[in-house]
């Protein structure tokens, strides 16, 4: 079993201010794919390198199929790391990088072949076996330090950003790629990425990260659906959720001049963040919604985005569209939201009302 628990983990660097790491409480199945999401400095490198063994964990313990390894060894965790910049050997083939660490394990030759020749081809990397890592591509050379990773049979895989060195296009196939070998592999992985959009279409479960803690763990459309508070909203899907200050009444929420029906029963009334997604909403007729004036329109074929700012209060909004609504820009459409459309937070704290 390779199941991992985090029991207030922290790491404290000498003279800084604050924990890089503040104490996080986290249980990641055996087999689980989770990844670690959150903006640069949010603490998720430094978590998965305590993991590894790479960073020391000042307080509290990290469990590893119920072993606490918080003092072990980098080498005696049984984990394997992927690295951001691949650190292959530019004077070993391919098949002489994913041999390397087993060489020095002791791994007869026969086996290591074997292991080798199955990680290949897995990976699609069987014809390039005896290439330098100088004639293969950014995808590919990544590919091969993932083999490298593989090829041990390690408990645990850890990645850290390791697309980011890769073009668009490449990392849209890589994902994917990575993804399904996890599956096909079930080994326990923590993959750490700033990038929303892998997290969403990668994960298990995501946690997102801020200030060294965690605020929100759980399923990709669980965050994107109930986000615990408005950093959480604000950084989990593509575009943004954009937010409307706003004052809440028994007859909903007014905001930029404009009353929308909530769903919502608890007793609050005064001051609070409305949160709406693009798709959330929707056109309406003038004097029935908020005035919002275009300033950009990103056509994307079916679908059309609409950046503009409401009259009102100069908040910025973001509006799905069809691509044949054929709205420009410079003009000025109205907007309103359904009750089930509109997320509500405390104006003080940031955190989920309804």
């Amino acid at each position: 079993m390779a199941a991992i628990r985090f029991e207030k983990a922290q790491r404290w660097y000498p003279k800084a201010a604050s924990p890089a790491v503040a104490g996080i409480d986290l249980d990641i199945a055996d087999g689980e794919f989770m990844v670690l999401v959150g903006p640069s400095g949010c603490g998720k490198s430094t978590t998965l390198r305590m993991l590894a063994g790479l960073e020391e964990v000042t307080a509290g313990s990290i469990h590893l199929g119920g072993r606490d390894i918080t003092t072990t060894a980098p080498k005696d965790r049984d984990i394997a790391m992927v690295f951001q910049n691949y650190a292959l050997y530019p004077h070993m083939t391919v098949a002489g990088n994913m041999a390397f660490c087993l060489k020095n394990a002791g791994v007869p030759k026969r086996e290591r072949d074997q292991r080798i020749a199955a990680a290949a081809t897995t990976l699609g990397l069987t014809d390039y076996l005896d290439r330098k890592p100088k004639a293969l591509s950014g995808g590919q050379r990544q590919r091969v330090a993932m083999g490298r990773a593989i090829v041990r049979n390690p408990q645990v895989f850890c990645m850290d950003e390791p697309l980011s060195n890769l073009d668009a296009k490449m990392r849209v196939q890589t994902r994917t790629d990575i993804a399904k070998l996890q599956r096909q592999l079930g080994v326990t992985t923590v993959y750490v990425t700033h990038d929303q959009t892998e997290a969403m279409t990668m994960g298990d479960r995501v946690a997102v990260m801020k200030d060294g803690e965690l605020q929100q763990v759980g399923a990709p459309m669980d965050l994107y659906d109930r986000p615990v508070n408005v950093f959480v909203a604000g950084f989990i899907g593509s575009p943004a959720m954009q937010f409307l200050d706003g004052d809440l009444t028994p007859a909903g929420v007014t905001t930029a001049g404009h009353t929308m029906p909530v769903d919502f029963t608890r007793e609050v009334r005064g001051p609070v963040v409305a949160g709406v997604r693009p798709e959330g909403w929707r056109l309406t007729s003038p004097g029935a919604g908020i005035p919002v004036t275009v300033a950009v329109v990103e056509t994307l074929g079916a679908d059309a985005y609409l950046y503009g700012t409401a009259k009102d209060s100069g908040a910025d909004l973001i509006v799905r569209a069809t691509g044949r609504d054929q709205i420009r820009m410079g003009d000025i459409v109205h907007v309103t939201a359904d009750p089930h459309s509109i997320h509500l937070f405390d104006a003080g704290t940031g955190n989920r009302l309804n």
